[in-house]
């Protein structure tokens, strides 16, 4: 721990670095999130919370143009910045975008501090409460579900990814949700328009017509427009919502920073390789 413990809050034994930024509302809900659940176990004033670091990396290239189109990569940005939370004092890293996930393998390798790994939380999560089997729907942008990273980690523990074909109307539901200029997530500040819910609370009710029993919103974007209040057909697992708790664990110590997270059996980049390969042929979305 580089931060002079004298900093910290009480009982904090480490310090959450976020690597955010990445779709313009990833960390703002996400700390939203820490706040939220930090209360939820009894904060009640500003020194009841946790301490911890922050990055707005917003300068960062587009991640599914880089997987998918051959747009400028990523990996540069996504190691200075994780690098710089590093030195500042960071003991493990949390990055709120799914898709910057296929770039977690190469990022780690030069970090002494774990990222903790999103896809292999949430998975963890889902088969803890649910059995072997169990239908997993997705809402993410075409670079998650190109490159596989939920499908990796939900396989591994027994689960079924149920997602939409990245060149389906459903899919284009969920691209125009995040990404269209007027009314897309990205597009509206810190709002949500009423367009964006409804296609993304379409997109998981397909998911549901064809076996899930649980939705993940899987990307950052999908967090903050597709909730309980406006989609309860079946539980949603929130990515966002499992790593707070995560950060929780680690700043006060359940949990070690270094035993949180391993590394996908398939990897998502192999050593050397100049772009991720994804699963099969996509088309642009936005990322989160």
């Amino acid at each position: 721990m580089a931060l002079d413990p004298l900093l910290l809050s009480p009982g904090q034994r480490y310090v959450p670095g976020i690597l955010g930024g990445l779709g313009p509302l990833a960390h703002v809900e996400f700390e939203r999130r820490i706040l939220a659940r930090s209360h939820l176990r009894g904060a009640r004033s500003d020194r009841e919370h946790p301490v911890w670091l922050l990055a707005n990396a917003a300068s960062t290239p587009e991640r599914t143009r880089a997987l998918l189109e051959g747009g400028e990569s990523p990996l540069r940005h996504l190691t200075a910045f994780a690098q710089l939370l590093e030195r500042a004092g960071a003991d493990a890293l949390f990055v709120p975008c799914n898709t910057a996930h296929a770039y977690h393998a190469e990022v780690q390798r030069v970090l002494r501090i774990p990222w903790v790994h999103l896809m292999e939380i949430v998975a963890d999560t889902i088969r803890a409460a649910h059995p072997a089997g169990t239908g997993v729907g997705l809402v993410a942008t075409d670079g998650t579900l190109a490159m596989g990273l939920y499908h990796r980690a939900l396989e591994a523990r027994g689960l079924v990814a149920v997602a939409p074909a990245i060149d389906s109307p459903v899919q284009a539901l969920v691209r125009s949700a995040l990404s269209h200029p007027e009314t897309g997530i990205k597009a509206t500040g810190d709002a949500v328009s009423r367009t964006a819910r409804e296609h993304l609370v379409a997109a998981a009710g397909w998911c549901v017509e064809h076996g899930a029993r649980v939705v993940v919103p899987a990307c950052t974007e999908v967090s903050v427009g597709l909730t309980a209040e406006v989609f309860d057909a079946v539980p949603l697992v929130d990515p966002l919502t499992v790593a707070a708790e995560v950060a929780l664990d680690i700043a006060y110590g359940s949990r070690e920073p270094g035993v949180v997270s391993r590394e996908p059996e398939a990897g998502s980049r192999k050593p050397g390789a100049g772009s991720p390969q994804p699963l099969g042929g996509a088309a642009p979305s936005a990322d989160g």
